[in-house]
């Protein structure tokens, strides 16, 4: 139990709250019918919180000579990652809770249970302030709930308050549907609400060291995906803008009126800084033009996104939005000769965010997915994908760490989807892949599986050692047998450029022989460093 909410729980809460919701992603994504019914509530919600969580990763642990305290300096980064990344009205309102949580409680030395309620209804009225026509039913009714009935546990105790404000969140999100006849006749929760809940139960989970299952409400009907009417008030409006933008306080009411004026769903929401602060701006409207003129005036909108909700709404059997492609991350000729006979555009191991971003501009695509194949790498393509927006291009990440769980993307990509579900398949079918590497020890090392010394075999499954050898072919066959040993139905094998002749023969026959009823896939992959990469489905 933690009686205080100090920075590294800070961390653990945005780490375990980007986890839940990515469990809960597809659950919040098939909710989505208010404002508009595009699907993908959940899918925003995580990419808003990953900004976030890369805005404390990239922090180094340093405060200000002056300012806040250091659970209010990992706060203020939470929420100004969440700010710059916040994907439509669900990432933007979920920022500006979070600013106002920061903000309340920077300077106090010690968040408590009474603190943890005055950031709650700080964030409530950040919210609320930020939307222009606030509407009940939503993301708001559902914080200000748990604002309320953290307020009314009247306690120091940090995590029974926290416990009462997300079953408070909870029993609100459950009457959205008697709020919102939009809810009621999909027969579903608010999107945004659930994914409050999602992150308030994740607190609960760091301040007691106990998760908390707490499903959504169940839906009264089933609902085909992305196929109910919006809200009224929403339908006259074709186009989503969203653009961040550099201006002052001032600059930004003038911003408004006229905003507020061409359209609706207005959400303007900043960072708090004075005199001139950013700024992420989103609006309904038919007239783009005038809407990113609007910005101009104001001061310096970059990061412009522009979606037709004819496109977000069309059933899968409609008409598909052209202009698609994929950008992968490959080290090797074999490997990358795989994804280009897939049609990927391929960029060589290692790239800078200037390299990825040039790889997506140069497909003329105006919506890409980027498949990163490395760790160190997906930084730097989440940065590229930020930077493709100043030009239009809207592109998502697909965190792989190895080609074969690229490979599984790529095989389930289908162009007659929209190119949101597009993206949460490929995850989804990377995600389900399990990678393993073999290569030799160049030191010795102590590792998870023992020490290592020079020349030995070793066996890295997702990354971790997990067998010690010194044969190779015995290793390889070894590390295939203890994945397959979890399930598995194919094996996925690319020799590398150092691999023995007849090394994926071996391996291949040895499947044969133990697990006939799986199916084998060998590639010449080139790669160096390790003779063996391997994907099981």
């Amino acid at each position: 139990m933690l009686d205080t909410l100090d920075a590294a729980a800070v961390r653990r809460w945005c780490a375990s709250g980007l986890a839940a919701l990515k469990r809960h992603q597809g659950e919040i994504d098939q909710l989505n019918v208010y404002p508009v019914p595009d699907g993908d509530t959940g899918t925003n919600l995580v990419l808003t919180l990953t900004s976030a969580q890369q805005a404390l990763a990239m922090d180094l642990d340093t405060l200000p000579d002056s300012g806040p305290t250091a659970h209010g300096h990992a706060l203020r980064l939470m929420a100004q990652g969440a700010l710059l990344g916040a994907r439509g009205n669900s990432g933007v309102i979920l920022s500006q809770i979070l600013r106002g949580f920061a903000d309340q409680v920077a300077g106090v030395p010690a968040v408590r249970g009474r603190e943890l309620a005055a950031a709650l209804r700080s964030g409530t009225a950040a919210a609320y302030t930020a939307v222009s026509r606030p509407v009940e039913g939503t993301v708001l009714t559902v914080v200000a709930a748990a604002a309320a009935a953290a307020e009314g546990a009247d306690s120091d105790d940090l995590p029974a308050v926290a416990g009462v404000a997300a079953r408070a969140a909870a029993e609100a999100l459950a009457r959205t549907p008697e709020q919102l006849p939009a809810l009621a006749r999909a027969g579903v929760v608010d999107a945004g609400g659930r994914g409050l809940c999602v992150l308030l139960d994740a607190l609960v989970e760091v301040l007691t060291g106990e998760r908390t299952a707490r499903p959504a409400p169940a839906p009264r009907s089933a609902r085909p995906a992305a196929t109910v009417a919006r809200e009224t008030g929403s339908d006259e409006y074709a186009y989503e803008v969203q653009f961040l933008l550099d201006s002052t306080a001032e600059a930004v009411a003038g911003l408004r009126r006229a905003l507020d004026a061409l359209g609706d769903s207005l959400v303007v929401v900043g960072d708090g800084r004075e005199p001139e602060g950013t700024w992420n701006v989103h609006v309904h409207v038919n007239d783009v033009g005038a809407a990113v003129e609007a910005g101009v005036a104001a001061g310096r909108p970059y990061r412009i996104s522009v979606t037709r909700f004819a496109d977000q709404s069309e059933s899968p059997s409609g008409p598909v939005v052209a202009g698609r492609a994929a950008v992968v991350v490959a080290t090797g000729g074999g490997i990358a000769d795989l994804f280009a006979a897939e049609g990927a555009t391929v960029v060589p191991g290692n790239p800078s965010t200037g390299e990825l971003l040039d790889a997506v501009r140069s497909t003329g695509a105006a919506r890409v997915v980027v498949l990163p194949n490395d760790a160190n790498t997906e930084a730097v393509a989440s940065a590229a994908a930020r930077e493709a927006h100043r030009y239009g291009i809207k592109v998502s990440v697909v965190p792989t760490r190895s080609p074969v769980q690229a490979l599984a993307a790529l095989a389930v990509r289908d162009g007659d989807r929209r190119f949101e579900d597009d993206v949460i398949a490929m995850a989804e079918a990377a995600g389900a892949c399990r990678y393993a590497e073999v290569c030799h020890a160049s030191r010795e090392a102590l590792t998870v599986a023992g020490p290592c010394r020079p020349g030995d075999v070793l066996a890295l499954v997702e990354g971790e050692v997990h067998l010690i050898g010194t044969d190779l072919t015995d290793t390889c066959a070894a590390v295939v047998d203890r994945m397959l040993g979890g399930g598995g139905e194919m094996v996925t094998l690319l020799a590398g450029v150092d691999a023995p002749a007849g090394l994926t023969d071996a391996v291949r026959a040895h499947v044969a022989r133990r697990w006939p009823f799986v199916e084998v896939h060998a590639y010449p992959g080139g790669q160096p460093f390790y003779p063996l990469l391997v994907g099981i489905e």
